[in-house]
């Protein structure tokens, strides 16, 4: 972590820390719901997940935290389907618009549960 992060995260929450660190451990081309990180961490839900996203998700890897149905973070969608593309992250079509969303099957990482 660099030092404008930590310093950045000087008022953080012990539990936004936690979260911030699992979203920053998912490996390019994989995602966590928001409710896979608070399941992991046996705390919190995802509406808490997504408020510490909301308020200090901007320094660590936000387009992998997304909805369970694989939609989009509202209002970046053009940027996170870039770095989707970029990273190799498998996507399907959603609707009859062309839309796109990630395919939660095949992209959803499953951290190991700490001592396995």
């Amino acid at each position: 972590m660099t030092a404008a992060r930590r310093a950045g995260r000087a008022q953080v929450t012990d539990f936004a820390d936690r979260v911030l660190g699992v979203v920053e451990a998912i490996p390019p081309g994989r995602v966590m719901s928001y409710g896979d990180i608070a399941e992991y961490l046996g705390e919190g839900g995802p509406r808490q997940v997504g408020r510490v996203m909301a308020l200090w998700g901007g320094g660590v890897t936000w387009w992998r935290v997304i909805h369970a149905d694989g939609s989009f973070l509202p209002g970046h969608e053009r940027e996170a389907l870039a770095r989707y593309q970029r990273e190799g992250t498998p996507l399907r079509a959603a609707g009859d618009a062309g839309q796109r969303r990630v395919d939660m099957r095949q992209a959803r990482w499953a951290p190991r549960v700490h001592g396995n």
